[in-house]
């Protein structure tokens, strides 16, 4: 008898530890990482490891990767993902063991008024002292069972001459257990929090990749438009450059009498025209590399916030222009955009909360059984008549005294408004997320379209730059040689350099429009982010 006890108490105790073990890998310990802890940020990562003579020596990866190390936004909605894992941790809440323990001393003095009392004389008063102590475990685990452990023991002294023990002392050991059979019961309905908090887990990352691939996208086009806007520079610089030798060459040509004086002002006033225009391109080189530094994380840092940026990458493509097959572009997003995940996640946690609406319209139906072991002792006479003292917990873990209760409880409520809600809820739900999904299948197609117009867009327009560039310089060439040999106008010279500077422009935007276009394809089809999945994985883990 005392072995099955025994065997009993050791399969609690297996069972306790159970829920541990499911719990390790999402537990605090593991959450709690060192920059959680921190009430601080750190520095910018890496950065000086990319200064090279004075500058900032960034391809276009390096420059991804910083941002994915460095941008505050990215970092921010990181903090996103450690919320969700913190709601998972929340949501093992209600498997969490309980331990209460509490003692009581309860002293009373009373007149007598019965004989019973046992003290003796109408002039002795009844003097009573308790003294209380329970100690109690209580869990729930997964499959909705309760089971407690309770050790109560309640030591009682008073005068009274008819007790056998004084004090004595009852002590009881009872283990408990309740298993709800329909509503709440079983795995699913205990276990569904913790499947939508995982899932929602899954959803958070979904929802970051989707964000970083923005960001990705965004690092791209600031880096490309610090190249535009430095290639815009050296165009302006260069036209101004062909307009001040042109006037130095009418200058000479007004100081040895073979210009007119009135033709002076033409080329005069495109060198200054032309002055602003490179005045104007050095300041929105200036913007367009303040906010690749902001986005790289270089403003974090004072000494490299001043520091010039050299970007290696150049706008015009190497080999041969890319080809894209819209309808293949199109299964690859379907297949790879995170944004599908984020979906899928929340369409099945619909279908989870509708099961568990239906368990919650269920009535409840509860099994219940109590095992009590009793036992007492206190000082009192033994078979012998010698007064001894005796332990109540011989008796209470000797297992001599049991006690056995069983209950069966139905609850059937009339009406159940809140699960009948809960139900409603959860199916307006999920025809929401159909209809978002079904939105987003809309709108990533329309990305693809839009990405591969681009991407033919630039490269005719590359085609159709170079054309026009070699005839801009051929024009140039021939309205030069007209005007040296005094047949031309110098109206015509300036307009054919300004033409020259105009179809520059325009190759370089092009070709800077390619490069965008390749990006916008990755990014409508989720493949931006195929290269950085480490990093990626890095700041989730």
């Amino acid at each position: 008898m005392k072995r099955s006890h025994v065997v009993m108490v050791a399969c609690l105790l297996m069972c306790f530890s159970l829920p541990v073990l499911a719990q390790k890998d999402e537990g605090y310990g593991a959450l709690m990482t060192p920059q959680l802890r921190s009430d601080k940020l750190g520095a910018s990562e890496h950065l000086r490891s990319y200064v090279v003579d004075g500058k900032l020596h960034l391809s276009l990866r390096d420059a991804v990767v910083l941002t994915l190390e460095n941008n505050s936004l990215v970092r921010v909605q990181e903090t996103q993902v450690e919320s969700s894992k913190f709601t998972l941790l929340g949501a093992h809440s209600p498997f969490d063991p309980l331990l209460t323990s509490s003692y009581n001393v309860t002293s009373t003095t009373s007149s007598p008024f019965s004989q019973l009392q046992g003290t003796g004389s109408l002039n002795v008063n009844v003097k009573d002292t308790t003294r209380s102590f329970q100690f109690n475990y209580s869990q729930t685990f997964e499959t909705g069972t309760n089971v407690q452990a309770v050790v109560n023991s309640n030591s009682n002294s008073v005068n009274n001459s008819f007790y056998l023990y004084n004090p004595y002392i009852a002590s009881t050991l009872t283990f408990q257990f309740t298993q709800p059979l329909l509503r709440n019961g079983w795995l699913f309905a205990n276990q569904a929090p913790l499947v939508l908090a995982r899932r929602n887990v899954q959803q958070s990352r979904a929802n970051f990749a989707a964000e970083v691939n923005n960001n990705i996208l965004q690092a791209v086009t600031q880096y490309w438009a610090v190249v535009q806007a430095r290639g815009s520079l050296e165009v302006a610089r260069s036209s101004m450059d062909a307009a001040e030798a042109t006037y130095k060459r009418d200058k000479r040509a007004l100081e040895l009498g073979a210009l007119p004086p009135l033709d002076i002002y033409r080329s005069e006033s495109q060198v200054a025209s032309r002055r602003v225009q490179v005045i104007q391109s050095e300041y929105v080189l200036k913007q367009a590399e303040d906010q690749l530094r902001l986005t790289i994380g270089a403003d974090q840092d004072p000494y490299l916030q001043a520091l010039d940026l050299d970007l290696t990458e150049k706008p015009d493509p190497e080999g041969e222009l890319l080809s894209i097959d819209k309808a293949a572009a199109l299964q690859r997003a379907l297949a790879k955009r995170p944004e599908f995940d984020a979906t899928r996640a929340a369409l099945a946690n619909d279908a989870t909360r509708i099961r568990l609406a239906h368990n919650h319209l269920l009535p409840e139906l509860d099994l219940q059984g109590i095992y009590a072991s009793n036992g007492i002792g206190g000082i009192g006479p033994n078979s012998a008549n010698k007064i001894v003292s005796t332990s109540s917990f011989s008796q209470l873990f000797g297992f001599g005294f049991p006690t056995y209760e069983a209950q069966l409880s139905l609850s059937l409520p009339l009406r159940n408004r809140a699960a009948k809600a809960e139900m409603g809820t959860a199916l307006v739900s999920r025809r929401t997320d159909l209809y978002t999904e079904r939105q987003l299948q809309e709108q990533i197609t329309l990305d693809v379209s839009n990405a591969v117009h681009q991407l033919e867009e630039a490269k005719l327009s590359i085609v159709a730059g170079k054309e026009a560039l070699d005839l801009a310089k051929k024009t140039m060439a021939a309205e030069q040689r007209k005007y040296e040999l005094g047949s031309g106008t110098i109206f015509l010279v300036l307009e054919a350099q300004t033409e020259v500077a105009t179809a520059e422009q325009s190759l370089l935007q092009a070709e800077v429009g390619y490069q965008l276009a390749v990006a916008a394809i990755d990014h409508a089809t989720g493949e931006l982010l195929e290269p950085y999945h480490v990093q990626i994985a890095e700041l989730t883990k």
